[in-house]
């Protein structure tokens, strides 16, 4: 996850009102349709940075109600690409950048709007091109460490000095390794191609919410 992302606003402050449906400008962040209102802003183009919507939110909100509004939005990341991992182009020769649309609620609930296999690296300010230099460099060096050549044998784990501003949420190697360990606490054997059954409490995977793998 990448930690300098940010956040997009309407130019006009929300309504519920029903004649207010039709009116793009309240529901819709979209930069394409915010900068064709008047009240768009170019300077800072209805956005805000991660950093200063947790600002915000622990002033607002609370430091506790904020880290799980974050903590949430990472699970959702996480279960969203397991959900179809087995449906996704597996191949060694390339990688993908992938751009997640998350609603949050009045209540701090994040909602998965969508995600993007393609997300715009266009800019339309000044802070908005730096932030997006700055993922596209540190995922080249995520792929080619600096100093070395490209080579489909090298570790598929970055080491720390390498992410930049990415944060990994979850590590599958890790996984498997936390996986061996639980059927050996539980006395259990595991069979080629035949999944363990993952323990379940209060609705979430144990072994991905305590394991190693996780950011958590």
């Amino acid at each position: 996850m990448y930690r300098l992302g940010f956040a997009r606003f309407c130019t006009v402050k929300y309504n519920a009102n029903v004649n207010e449906l039709d009116n793009l400008f309240v529901h819709l962040t979209n930069v394409s349709i915010q900068k064709q209102g008047e009240d768009y802003n170019s300077v800072h183009g209805g956005k805000w940075t991660i950093h200063n919507l947790r600002l915000f939110l622990e002033g607002t909100r609370g430091k506790e109600i904020t880290d799980d509004l974050f903590n949430k939005i990472n699970w959702i990341t996480v279960h969203s690409l397991k959900a179809v991992a087995p449906v996704i182009a597996n191949d060694r020769h390339c990688y993908e950048i992938y751009g997640f649309d998350i609603i949050i609620d009045d209540n701090l609930k994040p909602w998965l709007v969508e995600v993007n296999a393609s997300p715009s690296l266009s800019s339309t300010t000044s802070s908005d091109r730096i932030m997006k230099y700055n993922l596209i460099s540190d995922a080249i060096n995520i792929v080619i460490p600096p100093g070395k050549l490209p080579d489909v044998r090298a570790s598929k784990t970055p080491d720390k000095e390498n992410l930049g501003q990415f944060d990994i949420l979850f590590d599958e190697e890790l996984d498997k390794s936390d996986l061996v360990t639980l059927e050996n606490s539980r006395g259990l054997k595991s069979y080629p191609n035949v999944p363990l059954p993952a323990p379940i409490r209060g609705g979430r995977d144990v072994r991905v919410s305590q394991g190693r793998a996780s950011w958590k």
